[in-house]
């Protein structure tokens, strides 16, 4: 799902699912247009009716092929190109429409679209088949790359050694290098790169041959890395070969994306719907158009400060607070005391209101864990933690002042019975806004602008963007042991699975090309991070 932010940062995304956008500014015919400073690496076909080169030039496709070393004939094969939802074709009309009025100064011809925005919100909640299907604005000719030779919905791309099999540097790589370069150029300042991957499949091998280029082109500049799985993407009823198939795709992935990065968030729950941070929410998840939502607006929320602009320490007028850069808080989170790597990410969606009724729920107990395996009511004295919290309700649905909500979390500290050894808050009054194509996902108790509202949940249809306009949200990584379940199944994978004498998986490992030597070291990767979770002589160092 799309969430908006003014970033001065790239971000780079292997996926078909959660998109983050983030903006820059070039001219089009004269005009400034504005796109986001993205590059999306999709499979073919995946784009549904957008074209690769976006939606702002006008793309003519070729109808020849040079091909030198054959002297038969060709045929082709076309297929017919998808069609625009009802959404789509009443923002197209909307710009036609205003394209029109621009041309005829002062005319008030424009008609009105014939689309209600009922049979739109309908149509994406039956219909959503590609994460295009629900993206409102125009992007850049060099954002949207697509792997050649991998269609969607052709052939398979779940695991790590087809998607190393797909990708090869020397054919695609440089041009997806140079297309990062473009990006990185129209930079001020980078403060660091956002990678967000698709970490169920093949675009976990396609991310760590990137990851490796640009750690060594950009040296200095910090990767954030989120490495997201969709929610039910895996099956219950399955065969142990494939249960191997799977533990060895997921112990691979981290402990190669890990390594080409300063900081690694997990996130994907097995069932959004069934966890506690649906709380307030109706996801079915067998939709990735609901779960992505969810996903998307923690990290929108969590990278918020990455756009505020710093103020003082003084009046509690301004309109945010805290602001911090990517290599803030990836020193912060990862760069002291035990060098944890590894984050957990905990969403409130949305917060409750820091008084009044909802004063019952806590900021602090209702955050609740995106990040899959991890222990729940562990204490560690040694957790560091980055907090966001945005557009709070104070009593009787008034904002929160930025005063106000730093005053509550620090009560709510001090209450707690288990409290980090350092918390980073960052605060905002602007609200999470509910545009339009936002699946409807909201409970029935919750209000127009996110309140929460008392009395009993009713069986009546979830809510969305025709009735919730915005919502406050609290967003928080984590850097705590509770993460060591989720880093331990993976190691004891690998071992049992790729390593171990007459290993169930050791074969499928050759296939992929991995050898001894290389699953040693990846093993050796994921036991220093265990290990330093485990570690307990870091509290001298902290005091």
């Amino acid at each position: 799902m799309s969430c908006l932010g003014w970033l001065r940062i790239p971000l780079l995304i292997l996926s078909s699912r959660i998109r983050i956008l983030t903006w820059m500014c070039f001219i089009v015919l004269g005009i400034p247009s504005y796109t986001p400073r993205l590059l999306s690496i999709n499979l073919r076909g995946s784009l549904g009716s957008m074209s690769s080169r976006g939606t702002l030039y006008t793309e003519v496709a070729s109808t020849t092929l040079d091909v030198v070393t054959w002297t038969g004939g060709v045929s082709t094969q076309a297929s017919e190109p998808y069609k625009r939802n009802l959404f789509l074709q009443s923002l197209y009309e909307e710009e036609e429409n205003l394209n029109m009025i621009n041309e005829i100064r002062g005319s008030n011809n424009g008609s009105q679209s014939e689309y209600e925005d009922k049979d739109i919100t309908e149509c994406l909640e039956n219909g959503v088949q590609f994460w295009t299907d629900y993206s409102k604005v125009h992007y850049h000719p060099r954002s949207l790359y697509e792997l050649n030779g991998v269609w969607a919905d052709v052939e398979e791309f779940d695991n790590y050694g087809i998607g190393r099999d797909s990708f090869a540097w020397a054919a695609q790589g440089e041009e997806i290098s140079d297309r990062l370069r473009f990006f990185v150029e129209e930079c001020d300042h980078i403060q660091g790169f956002q990678f967000v991957v698709d970490d169920s499949g093949g675009f976990s091998a396609v991310a760590a041959e990137f990851l490796e280029n640009i750690v060594d082109e950009y040296t200095n500049i910090p990767v954030l890395l989120y490495a997201v799985q969709g929610s039910g993407s895996r099956t219950n009823l399955q065969s142990r070969k494939h249960t191997v198939l799977e533990d060895l795709h997921d112990a691979v992935s981290f402990s190669r994306l890990s390594s080409f990065c300063k900081l690694i968030v997990p996130v994907g729950l097995p069932s959004l719907s069934k966890s506690k941070a649906s709380r307030f929410l109706h996801i079915e998840d067998a939709k990735h158009y609901h779960s992505s939502a969810v996903y998307a607006a923690a990290l929108h929320s969590i990278s918020l400060p990455f756009r505020m602009v710093p103020v003082g320490p003084t009046s509690d007028a301004c309109s945010v607070s805290g602001a911090v850069d990517v290599h803030g808080v990836v020193q912060m989170l990862s760069g002291q005391g035990r060098q944890n790597m590894v984050s957990v990410l905990d969403v409130a969606m949305p917060a409750p209101a820091l008084t009044g009724v909802q004063n019952e729920l806590s900021l602090l107990e209702i955050l609740q864990p995106l990040t899959p395996q991890i222990a729940e009511d562990v204490e560690d004295m040694q957790a560091i933690e980055h907090m966001t919290v945005h557009g709070a309700l104070a009593s009787e649905g008034h904002r929160a002042s930025v005063g106000q909500v730093k005053d509550t979390v620090d009560a709510a500290f001090l209450c707690a019975d288990t409290r980090p050894m350092f918390c980073h808050l960052s605060v905002a009054l602007s609200p999470l806004p509910i545009p339009l194509p936002f699946p409807s996902i909201f409970g029935n108790n919750v209000g127009q602008h996110g309140e929460l509202m008392s009395g009993q949940i009713t069986n009546s249809s979830p809510k969305g963007s025709l009735v919730i306009h915005s919502i406050p949200m609290a967003a928080r990584l984590r850097s705590s042991s509770i993460v060591l379940p989720f880093l331990e199944s993976k190691l004891r994978n690998l071992h049992q699975y790729g390593i171990q004498r007459r290993a169930a998986g050791a074969e499928l490992l050759r296939t992929w090309g991995f050898g001894q030597e290389e699953l040693v070291e990846m093993e050796e990767v994921l036991s220093k991070m265990v290990a330093a979770l485990h570690s307990p002589h870091l509290s001298s160092d902290s005091d």
